[in-house]
């Protein structure tokens, strides 16, 4: 018995001695960055320009692989199954918070991960709608939709998609019953609104501000606790009073079992990226801004993901509540 414990003993010294010589050494070689939605969307860009910056800190290129399906879990799929050396990681995002409650995934969002840090917190989405239309408060849009139950019709990315669980959060809120009507992205349900296609959409901050500085739309309020820099006098959902809170996040992540020397390695370099007026004069724009250093830890972004995960489980039991019955 006395051999086995020294035996065990030492197999722990030794492991952490190479994962503490691994880190001395690492990174010798290129990172990827697996980013499991298309070049140009609302994951990529923060991780694109965090991996731009990140490159020159961390001494060897970090480079953008975009692999897409499946929402998300094609790429994230693959990311788990990596080696857990620092040299494979992931941009994980909302969807990743999402996807087990409404699909079989091969998986586990955070059990298999290591959580590293946030990239980006945000952007909001936001409740827009045709500015040809006379609501002018949202206030006023929910006396519409009141007198006039599922005459409104709201575009969404998609069945189960954030904005399709955030309007079921407003319905719910506001008592109002706005028809959700898909689209392949919360991008086209915007141009949807324009077209007069339907009548609003959610959507998030950076998709809608092209479209409301052109004055082809309106936004009545921000799913966010506070109001964002973009709009200081639009509203948040919380300041008219309803409890919607709903923001996408970009982050970084490992496979499970990486060794802790270089999850600490890469949130440190991490944190000196997005703190950096580089990052943050690229991200503002859309809506997105990292929290501050001393919340950016793996320990609290773990604790995040698990948070958001129970959160999104709930909003999803809703969304499904209000789901139509299937045609007899």
């Amino acid at each position: 018995m006395k051999y086995c414990w020294r035996l065990s003993v030492a197999l722990v010294a030794s492991l952490a001695l190479v994962s503490a010589a691994s880190a001395q050494t690492y990174p010798s070689r290129p990172i990827t960055v697996i980013v499991p939605f298309p070049p140009g969307g609302l994951t990529d860009v923060p991780a694109r320009v965090m991996a731009t910056l990140m490159s020159q800190s961390i001494g060897q290129n970090m480079v953008i692989e975009n692999k897409t399906g499946g929402s998300g879990t094609i790429g994230v799929a693959v990311a788990s199954r990596a080696a857990p050396d620092g040299y494979t990681l992931l941009a994980n995002s909302l969807a990743d918070t999402q996807n087990l409650h409404f699909a079989p995934i091969t998986y586990h969002p955070f059990d298999d991960f290591t959580q590293i840090g946030w990239i980006v917190d945000g952007p909001p989405m936001v409740a827009v709608v045709n500015a040809a239309l006379p609501y002018k408060t949202f206030a006023e849009f929910v006396a519409a939709a009141k007198a006039s139950p599922k005459s409104i019709s709201f575009g969404t990315s998609g069945p189960f998609s954030g904005p399709a669980m955030a309007l079921a959060l407003m319905n719910k809120s506001a008592g109002i019953d706005v028809v959700a009507v898909a689209y392949r992205g919360s991008g086209d349900a915007a141009q949807a609104v324009v077209s007069g296609a339907i009548h609003g959409a959610i959507t998030f901050v950076s998709q809608a501000k092209p479209l409301v500085d052109d004055g082809k739309v309106r936004v009545l309020a921000i799913a966010a606790p506070v109001r964002t820099p973009v709009w200081p006098d639009v509203p948040t959902f919380q300041d008219l009073g309803y409890k919607i809170d709903f923001r996408g996040f970009v982050g970084l992540a490992a496979p499970a079992k990486t060794p802790k020397p270089v999850v600490d390695l890469l949130n440190k370099h991490l944190n000196a990226v997005v703190q950096s007026d580089a990052f943050k004069s690229r991200m503002g724009p859309l809506g997105m801004a990292p929290p501050p250093a001393s919340e950016n830890t793996p320990e609290k972004y773990d604790a995040f993901m698990r948070a958001e995960t129970a959160r999104q489980g709930e909003i999803a039991k809703l969304l499904k509540a209000q789901e139509p019955a299937p045609p007899r």
